[in-house]
């Protein structure tokens, strides 16, 4: 093994409040699915109960026969072990898939966070399982390629404007939101997943809206979307 390799860290990074660099090579997988053609909700709940799989079921808002699953595992083969089981089985086999919406990311440090485990690991959990945030919307997002040539400094200060307003809706107790990596691992070449989750839908969707007008989503985005938006039916954290 050359040195190269040997000092490669892929590990996530944070900062102590004494300003030292931490770090924590754990993250969460998480995953939505979309499916059609569902006449019977309970039947799914039931399914999903049986397991001990740890889920959140929406109600689609734009489709009166749509639903939206999402689940999530520090451990990726998860996906393609007991839960691709349970969705090869009925009640969810017999539904119509809707590839369209599919989403599938990792929660990532930006290198200042004191505290990984709850930025990683506790937090997204924490968010997508609370009774009351009920509404949520879903979408994925691919950057303009051009913006990573950009100086890091313009870079930091086109993000921090994009964060510094779902900062202030979530100051204000109107929304809370989750952003995941997908680099290399979204089927359209897509660079995050993003869901903005909140106790009224008419608050979310504006923070949407406020995000229209920032340098990152006028300027420096090449695709938005598509947008899922539902509300919790049902939900359940790992036992």
């Amino acid at each position: 093994m050359s040195q190269e390799t040997m000092q490669l860290d892929l590990s996530e990074k944070g900062k102590s409040k004494e300003g030292e660099v931490i770090s924590l090579d754990r993250r969460l997988f998480m995953q939505f699915l979309a499916y059609g053609g569902c006449r019977n909700v309970g039947a799914l709940i039931e399914a999903l109960q049986q397991t001990e799989i740890p889920a959140v079921l929406y109600l689609d808002i734009n489709d009166p026969q749509g639903i939206g699953l999402l689940t999530f595992s520090e451990e990726p083969d998860f996906f393609v072990t007991g839960l691709r089981e349970l969705l090869n089985q009925a009640p969810f086999a017999d539904l119509t898939f809707k590839p369209e919406y599919t989403m599938l990311g990792r929660t990532y440090s930006i290198g200042y966070e004191p505290d990984l485990e709850a930025t990683l690991i506790h937090g997204p959990k924490r968010k997508v399982l609370d009774p009351e945030l009920k509404w949520a919307i879903w979408y994925p997002l691919r950057r303009d390629k051009a913006f990573e040539t950009l100086p890091e400094q313009e870079q930091r200060v086109v993000l921090m404007e994009h964060g510094g307003i779902g900062f202030t809706f979530g100051k204000a107790g109107y929304a809370k939101d989750i952003r995941l990596s997908c680099h290399g691992l979204d089927k359209n070449d897509n660079d995050f997943v993003v869901a903005v989750l909140g106790k009224n839908l008419h608050p979310i969707s504006a923070v949407v809206q406020s995000m229209r007008k920032t340098k990152q989503t006028s300027l420096h985005l090449e695709s938005l979307g598509p947008f899922f938006v539902g509300r919790v039916v049902w939900q359940r954290g790992e036992s």
